[in-house]
């Protein structure tokens, strides 16, 4: 599970992958609902990218996520700016 997915339809980033992490805090913070119903457990939250780059906080580890989700809503909610165009974001 190596590439990210930018989402337009999920409120928070979001990993079943816990190796992501540059940093993490382990606790149940309830569960996620996806796109068809079903849930996951949150089992934590951290910070994932590089240090030297660029850091995204309050990333969440759902439990048997097969994805690796970047909310768009949340990134722009932090200042950054995302562009569609016809082959690029």
């Amino acid at each position: 599970m190596q590439q990210w997915y930018l989402d337009s339809g999920c409120s928070k980033h979001m990993t079943g992958d816990n190796s992501k992490f540059l940093s993490i805090s382990f606790k149940q913070e309830g569960h996620v609902t996806y796109g068809d119903n079903n849930n996951g457990r949150i089992f934590g939250r951290g910070s994932i990218g590089d240090k030297d780059i660029l850091v995204i906080h309050d990333v969440l580890y759902v439990e048997g996520l097969k994805y690796n989700l970047l909310s768009i809503s949340q990134l722009c909610e932090k200042g950054f700016q995302v562009i569609f165009k016809t082959n690029t974001c």
